[in-house]
């Protein structure tokens, strides 16, 4: 009995012990190109990790760059975090790629894995402006040297050693940084695992990440992933710079036909969507302000009194364009209140391009398709353009006998947003209302005659 007590209480012990070390393990995954998404995902799981009280935080990462200023928001959070950080880099770490590893307390990479190559391009691929790989080479080395560093003390010299080579770090920008033994003044430092192990840039040679714990004497551990959400997968999706040219076109083709045909509903309502679409990702990417949007509310609603109040197309139709194009353009590009110092010549340039191949799509959707998709019959049945033009009062004898039609009564043929179509007596009008909507079958009177068009109520 005793000797069964003493293995209970043992076995017990063992247990509680075992689950007390438990390391809570958090990875998240950055395998695309860096950019808002990406920075989402790591303060989505450091959030998470400190919350929990995690033990470790794994990056398992496969890129080959992106945005420098998306890689340098996720390099501060990985230097802030109080958390260990590892990266776990599956075949490549390129570009912004590299300097968010060189931010991680340790580097693991698999066999045939790269890390390096940062220095700053453009979006022809060209080597961006020497400002620019100043900044970078600086954000490398700073990065470098904030993993650490042993003092070494000669006599009355006092030196320091590096962790991890700030030289490199700076060699992996520009290549007229040599380290000796490593590399030449002709191109930028890339290292292979098997040299990233030897200039200290790689703990060690991996194939997974069960296998990084280990090596790190972490056998007991729970592994919990962050993944992104169903939100955070729809707005990366919405973000594709290809897609924001659809929206566009989507938004700008609306208002093109709203404009052909007062009244229409169905493409306004294809806009409005569109302008969703294209605001929600970048307002939660942090690139589209409150203002921005407004400026496309306050174009839209100029554009609308154009259509539905002001006869013609004047000053209030061509100011709301611009305001839309002016809020487009802005929204995708990173300014606060004007100010662009912070805004890449990248940025600019893909701004105006997604607006740019929207534009194009739609003059060649207009050539090819314009006028068929007017005359089909789906259109025809969306929106009120038939015989509109064939029923107004055009001469002083219909005029006159337009006249004895005030005060009939009829059923509104299509909907009335205020124009519309109306039907007296087996006969089709166009008809209008002082800004009352009536919908379609409605009983309707003849109150007068305004601008050729009969002037109707609801009855």
């Amino acid at each position: 009995m005793k000797h069964f007590l003493v293995q209970l209480l043992i076995f017990t012990s063992t247990f509680c012990f075992a689950q007390q070390a438990q390391k809570k393990v958090v990875v998240f995954d950055i395998k695309e190109n860096i950019a808002p998404s990406a920075s989402r995902i790591t303060a989505k799981a450091l959030d998470y990790a400190e919350k929990n009280k995690a033990d470790l935080i794994i990056v398992h990462m496969n890129t080959y760059g992106g945005y420098v200023i998306d890689a340098d928001s996720i390099r501060t959070r990985l230097l802030n975090t109080p958390i260990p950080v590892y990266v776990f880099i599956d075949n490549n770490a390129a570009s912004a790629g590299a300097l968010i590893s060189i931010a991680c307390d340790k580097i693991y990479m698999r066999p045939g894995s790269s890390i390096g190559a940062t220095t700053v391009v453009n979006e022809t691929g060209e080597k961006a402006p020497d400002k620019y790989q100043s900044y970078m080479r600086k954000q490398m080395r700073s990065t470098a040297e904030s993993q650490g560093k042993d003092t070494i003390i000669n006599g009355t010299d006092t030196t320091y050693k590096y962790r991890r080579n700030p030289d490199i770090a700076e060699g992996m920008v520009d290549e007229r940084v040599v380290v000796e033994g490593l590399d030449d003044s002709s191109k930028v430092i890339t290292l292979t695992t098997v040299e990233a192990i030897k200039w200290g840039y790689c703990e060690g040679e991996v194939n997974s990440i069960e296998e990084i714990l280990k090596i790190n004497g972490i056998t007991n551990y729970k592994i919990e992933r962050v993944e992104k959400s169903s939100l955070d997968k729809l707005v990366s999706f919405f973000a594709n710079p290809a897609l924001r040219s659809i929206l566009i076109l989507m938004m700008i083709g609306g208002i093109y036909f709203e404009l052909q045909s007062p009244g229409i509903g169905f493409a306004l309502a294809v806009a409005v969507l569109a302008a969703i679409a294209y605001f929600a990702p970048l307002y939660l990417d942090g690139l589209a302000e409150n203002w921005e949007i407004l400026l496309f509310i306050v174009g839209l609603v100029l554009i609308g009194l154009e259509i539905f109040v002001i006869p013609g197309f004047g000053v209030a139709g061509i100011s709301g364009i611009l305001l839309v194009f002016a809020s487009l353009i802005l929204s995708m590009i990173n300014n606060v209140n004007f100010d662009f110092s912070g805004t890449s010549e990248l940025e600019l340039n893909n701004a105006f391009a997604s607006l740019f191949f929207a534009m194009l799509g739609l003059v060649l959707l207009l050539v090819f398709f314009g006028r068929s998709f007017i005359n089909s019959r789906l259109f025809q049945r969306l929106v009120l353009t038939d015989t509109l033009s064939q029923s107004r009062v055009h001469t002083q004898q219909e005029a006159e006998s337009a006249q004895n039609l005030v005060g009939e009564m009829g059923i509104a043929k299509t909907d009335l947003r205020p124009m519309g179509k109306i039907t007296i007596n087996g006969t089709n009008f166009e008809a209008k209302t002082y800004g009352e909507f009536i919908d379609r079958d409605k009983a309707i009177q003849v109150i007068g005659i305004d601008n050729q068009y009969l002037v109707v109520k609801e009855k």
